[in-house]
């Protein structure tokens, strides 16, 4: 269970993709330095011990193992191999000691990632819970944890709502990945995003594992139109969720979607540069 720091006592790690054919695990650890990311997504499908000593020994922080898929498929046989995918990557995640092995709940829709009327509902809650139990059970994790992403349109789509599915599924080695930016639905949330973050981390805190990095931005086009963007091109309230990640254990803060090296520069750039207008700064 991550503990809550004194401030100044930071342990914050930002890292991200790099677009270097990674060869070696050599190369892979430079490229990171190039970047001055001190946190990885492990970027093999498989365990490799040589990798694993090489972050280790570099100080690299692997974050994340991904498992996206959509384990509430109405398709049976994509819910079965988004499940035995799942399982797959906790294992792996386990294996590597990465911080997380994190997916989104899924849709009851075709769209693996998109809104559907069934989403929101006790039946979807409920499969939910289900479906993550079948999958840590299964793999019994020791070193990590498997998340959900937080997202706009399927649980866990509020702090509250991420608690009760922490309840409810009473699993240990269930935790939370935080993407604040995905939570952000509506022009209520946008301009009280500083609000938002706090509640996610006073909330969610002791049971943050990772947190993704990017940004959102409200435009004036009818009807509400929200668009993701670079970190510093939107509204996000950076300095309030650097400041709330600064009284965290060591969660590292990744970037992504964005297209190219030059995009990841300046992305981090602009959130070392609100660290530092804060005191703060990542390690």
């Amino acid at each position: 269970m991550s503990r809550f720091l004194q401030q100044g006592d930071t342990r914050m790690k930002l890292g991200g993709p790099v677009f270097e054919e990674l060869t070696d695990p050599d190369a892979w650890i430079e490229a990171h330095r190039q970047c001055g990311y001190t946190a990885a997504y492990w970027p093999l499908d498989h365990a490799d011990g040589a990798w694993v000593r090489a972050a280790e020994e570099a100080g690299l922080v692997i974050a994340e193992v991904g498992a996206w898929s959509n384990p509430l498929s109405p398709d049976p046989e994509q819910r079965r191999a988004a499940l035995e995918l799942c399982r797959a990557c906790l294992a792996l995640a386990d294996e590597v000691g990465a911080r997380c092995c994190v997916n989104i709940a899924g849709s009851r829709g075709a769209q693996w990632d998109g809104p559907h009327p069934d989403n929101l509902t006790g039946e979807t809650f409920d499969m939910i819970v289900e479906t993550v139990r079948s999958i840590v059970d299964a793999v019994k994790p020791t070193r990590t944890f498997y998340a959900l992403e937080t997202m706009p349109w399927i649980y866990p789509d509020s702090p509250d709502s991420y608690l009760k599915l922490l309840d409810a599924t009473d699993r240990p080695q269930f935790a939370v990945h935080l993407d604040p930016v995905n939570l952000v639905c509506s022009p209520q949330r946008y301009f009280a995003s500083g609000a938002l973050i706090r509640e996610c981390l006073e909330k969610l805190g002791p049971h943050i594992r990772s947190c993704h990095a990017k940004d959102v931005a409200l435009s004036g086009a009818l009807t509400v139109h929200l668009d993701e963007v670079r970190p510093g091109l939107g509204g996000l309230d950076y300095a309030t969720f650097l400041r709330g990640l600064d009284t965290l254990d060591d969660v590292p803060l990744m970037l992504e979607h964005l297209a190219a090296p030059e995009e990841y520069r300046l992305a981090a750039q602009y959130i070392r540069d609100v660290a530092a207008q804060e005191r703060l700064a990542f390690t």
